[in-house]
């Protein structure tokens, strides 16, 4: 099946591989009990007002970052400010800091104190998770040829406007992708510096720095096989729920947990524990946000109605949809075929919503989102975790895979 890519305004996970760098080193004094005063309410008894503070946190230890970056950028010159502050407005302009927190609470469930010496230092190598996913969706946006991210122009349209606005010379969309590519690189950059600037001790930071890589190799490996596979036109299930695992469920909830699990020094059985719950979780969030591409509401999702359809994704639900109309409807088959990943009215939309339906292909996907989530609850609640920490992913993991349509 061929597609045509069309532009995308959802977020996507993907990442480039490099090795953690040697880091600023530790934080400054002030910035330090800043961010250590921003903890403080992190273990309110309500999880809701925990995640609440711990989103605030992670957004102020972001903030400390960018404003200890300035005396760095500031004698490479202007051009290089002003992309460094693009980045720090996208970094934080929005966003639920989802990896950050199921990092957190994957240290909280294995025996991190967020009252204690070490949480600050966490919080901040748990923050440079939003680092890494800023260069994920720079270079996302660059490659879907998207125009716009949380209604603002994404970072490569930017700078393709600020060129023709200045008149300058060269092509401006070159000009524009070429300046967004630097500035996810130094997104990444900055992500391995934040981590190694976080202050935590050698023993913790060397097993971070092994999951760290691991996790970014994955997602580049998911990346990668979603590219071939629309090239290739791997229309199999197995092949769709191999993106879904690695370009989402690992870097998403399977990686953070892991990420916090090292930093508490989690026993193998946690680990293994989390990283089932994460990957089931992971992947049952990555289908529900299938369905929601092709059904959700523009108002929740932030996507026109459909826009899944047009673009041609590699979904599951596509998947499943074509293996079920090959077997037992021919000309359901071949008009998916001719229409996905093209540019589609609303009444062609609603008629192969109504196909999709008919097939049995959402029901499919569904019956595997209540399957993933009921497989990952049961490691998650047989695992040694904390009790608060148990109850705070549960809640995580329901809101990811329970999205209303």
């Amino acid at each position: 099946m061929r597609a045509r890519r069309r532009a995308r305004t959802g977020p996507e996970n993907r990442s480039r591989e490099v090795p953690l760098s040697a880091g600023p080193g530790t934080p400054s004094p002030a910035a330090t009990g800043r961010t250590a005063a921003a903890t403080a309410t992190l273990a309110a008894p309500d999880p809701r007002q925990a995640l609440r503070a711990f989103v605030t946190a992670v957004e102020g230890a972001l903030v400390e970052f960018f404003e200890a970056r300035r005396a760095l950028v500031e004698p490479l010159g202007l051009p290089f400010v002003e992309a460094t502050d693009v980045l720090r407005e996208f970094v934080l302009r929005g966003g639920k800091r989802t990896r950050p927190s199921f990092a957190w609470t994957g240290w909280l469930g294995a025996g991190g104190d967020p009252d204690g010496p070490d949480a600050a230092r966490v919080l901040r190598a748990c923050a440079a998770l939003e680092l890494v996913q800023a260069c994920a969706l720079i270079h996302d946006d660059i490659i879907d040829s998207s125009r716009t991210r949380r209604r603002f122009p994404t970072v490569h349209v930017d700078f393709e406007q600020r060129h023709r606005e200045r008149a300058l010379t060269g092509d401006a969309a070159h000009f524009g992708v070429s300046v967004a590519v630097l500035v996810g690189d130094l997104a990444l950059a900055w992500a391995d510096d934040m981590v190694n600037g976080a202050g935590l001790d050698p023993a913790a930071l060397a097993r971070f720095a092994t999951v760290w890589a691991r996790m970014r190799t994955e997602v580049l490996g998911g990346q990668l096989l979603d590219i071939q596979g629309e090239a290739g036109g791997d229309e199999s299930v197995a092949a769709a729920l191999r993106i879904c695992e690695f370009k989402t469920a690992a870097y998403t909830i399977e990686r953070p947990l892991h990420l916090g699990a090292a930093l508490a020094d989690a026993g193998p059985e946690l680990v293994a524990a989390y990283r089932t719950f994460g990957k089931d979780i992971g992947v049952a969030f990555q289908l529900r946000d299938d369905l929601l591409g092709v059904f959700g509401d523009p108002e929740v999702t932030g996507k026109p109605s459909g826009d899944d359809l047009r673009e041609g994704k590699r979904t599951v639900l596509l998947a499943e949809a074509l293996r079920r109309a090959d077997a037992a409807d021919p000309a359901a088959a071949r008009l998916l075929r001719s229409r996905i990943g093209t540019d589609l009215g609303a009444d062609e939309v609603a008629q192969l919503r109504e196909l999709l339906v008919d097939l049995g292909a959402v029901d499919d996907v569904e019956t595997r989102i209540t399957d993933l989530t009921e497989r990952g609850l049961t490691a998650l609640e047989s695992s040694s975790a904390e009790p608060v920490a148990k109850a705070q992913l549960r809640a995580m993991a329901l809101a990811a895979t329970r999205r209303a349509l």
